[in-house]
């Protein structure tokens, strides 16, 4: 290395400086204005600790001509310190007690080590980063968003939930984020604006070219949550009067096929469609024969209204990879492929489960607690006015429990058991609508079936718990007040199981949102009035 210059020597100072006020930031501009010979210089003239943090603020474009110029041993233990190997083993382990991706990120941006914390990002597939950026505080979070590449956070956003992906996309420029848009396809490209605030998805949408800006335009006009939401455009469509041969030669002409595809879209001249083409049929088919006589023409397109509950359920039902979308007059418009109805179904889930408890299943974690505060106050404010509404029955009977101290004890068990009887069958109403399974129909049969379980359970537990009473109290009468109680409770908790559901959905309200609420609030109600009304009227 040549001598130590005065430049270098202001350099280091500054570094040093800033090292100990933990300015990375102000590292980083420094080195920057330095170049390969420069920056192995000042390496080679801090300590240990000093060259690992310095290190880890170069970018990974400039470290081969950096470390050709470091002394060897010196080169070899920061590339042993930072390691790729290392971290893929950490990452790929399945034993419990090694560290987690989250904590090797965290310890890494706490040491300032930022070139490891972006390696774990970039050795994790872009959903599984996305979970990773999630699970990180707001200020680390935006410390490793600054820092990746355009097209590594294009493929990053649109796997992160909307609260996240709009607040993250407005810490980007104009050009990071047009950059990161040219990345995804145009299905998730969709997803992304319609994440974003108006102006910057506005913004977004502009700065396409025309042609693309037209296709986006139209597959934003569909509803998010119907096929044409879930659609792409990304399909391969030939003509039935064409020969085999003619196709497999225009593929092989074609740089690459669209992921899953696993059918070809056969349309007329009029772009209607007529039927799809396997690829496995089409391979094994003779060269000469004509599109029309090797094609299925008794696959069923999806309408672009359909809802993506009722896509899932096609998937399902015939296995199906890939679909047509069409529009009211036959239209081929796209393709639904089946990752694009995973995503569905684990949305809805998540939607389905966060919405039981009153949460937004698009809410950032780390959310601003006044946000946070005031999201679940909404629902905590509905469930205090149904428990008002239990407290208001008892207050009814107040007289009873005055004279039988019993009943006080012994009220908990009747509500409770109603409860849980009832969240069974909300339970199985809820999935049954979602999957197609309970409709007008067979409401009545189900009716039926339900009933017969709630007045069976509501006999073997009244039994049960009426001979516990008559043995805990030494009383008769509270033993055969308890039970018909919670034998009333019991049949009417599944009758409310059954049609609050159904009833939520007609004034169309998600029943996973509001229909626990509603369910634990009538229990309380029967349960309560039933026991209490039924001591007063004959043991007082």
């Amino acid at each position: 290395m040549t001598e130590e210059t005065p430049v270098a020597a202001e350099t280091q100072e500054s570094i040093a400086e800033a090292l100990a006020k933990g300015k990375l930031k102000r590292v980083r501009r420094i080195l920057r204005d330095l170049s390969a010979a420069e920056t192995a210089e000042l390496l080679e003239q801090l300590d240990e600790d000093q060259q690992q943090i310095v290190w880890d603020q170069i970018g990974d474009v400039e470290e081969p001509a950096i470390l050709e110029l470091l002394d060897p041993a010196l080169a070899e233990r920061l590339q042993v310190n930072s390691d790729d190997n290392q971290l893929e083993a950490l990452l790929d382990s399945e034993d419990e007690t090694d560290i987690s991706p989250i904590a090797i990120v965290r310890e890494a941006l706490e040491a300032g080590r930022f070139k490891r914390a972006l390696k774990v990002f970039a050795l994790l597939h872009p959903s599984q980063a996305a979970g990773l950026l999630e699970s990180l505080p707001p200020g680390e979070r935006s410390s490793i968003w600054s820092r990746l590449d355009s097209a590594r956070a294009g493929q990053i956003l649109v796997h992160l939930r909307e609260e996240v992906a709009a607040s993250l996309a407005l810490e980007m420029s104009d050009a990071e984020l047009l950059e990161a848009a040219r990345q995804l396809d145009l299905d998730d490209l969709v997803d992304l604006i319609q994440a974003l605030p108006f102006g910057p998805g506005r913004q977004l949408l502009l700065s396409m070219d025309v042609k693309k800006r037209q296709q986006l335009a139209d597959m934003l006009s569909y509803p998010e949550d119907s096929a044409g939401g879930l659609m792409n455009i990304d399909h391969i469509s030939v003509r039935a009067d064409v020969k085999v041969g003619s196709v497999l030669r225009y593929l092989r002409l074609l740089e690459d096929l669209p992921d899953h595809t696993d059918k070809l879209m056969v349309v007329d001249r009029e772009n209607r469609y007529q039927g799809v083409l396997r690829l496995s049929r089409l391979v094994t088919s003779m060269a000469d024969e004509l599109v029309r006589d090797v094609m299925d023409a008794e696959f069923k397109p999806l309408d672009v209204l359909m809802s993506s509950q009722e896509v899932a359920r096609q998937f399902e039902d015939l296995d199906m990879l890939s679909a047509a979308v069409v529009s009211e007059d036959g239209v081929l418009l796209g393709r639904i492929t089946v990752d694009d109805v995973m995503d569905s179904i684990r949305d809805d889930s998540e939607r389905a489960i966060m919405g039981m408890a009153g949460l937004d299943d698009e809410a950032d974690m780390f959310a601003p607690i006044l946000t946070s505060t005031r999201r679940r106050s909404v629902w905590l404010g509905c469930n205090l006015i149904t428990a008002f509404l239990a407290a208001s029955v008892i207050g009814q009977f107040q007289g009873a429990l005055e004279q039988i101290v019993a009943l006080a004890v012994l009220m908990p068990v009747v509500a409770s058991m109603g409860g849980i009887a009832g969240s069974q069958t909300l339970t199985l109403v809820i999935r049954g609508l979602a999957l197609g399974q309970v409709d007008t129909g067979n409401l009545r049969v189900l009716l039926g079936k339900e009933l017969g379980i709630g007045t069976l359970n509501g006999v073997l537990w009244a039994l049960l718990v009426a001979t516990v009473a008559i043995i805990w109290f030494g009383d008769l009468g509270i033993g055969w007040v308890i039970g018909l109680a919670i034998l009333i409770n019991l049949v009417c908790a599944v009758l409310a199981g059954l049609l609050i559901p159904l009833i939520l959905r007609r004034f169309g309200i998600d029943p996973a949102l509001a229909g626990s609420m509603v369910l634990m609030a009538v229990t309380d109600v029967v349960g309560f009035s039933s026991f209490l009304g039924l001591a007063t009227l004959f043991l007082i």
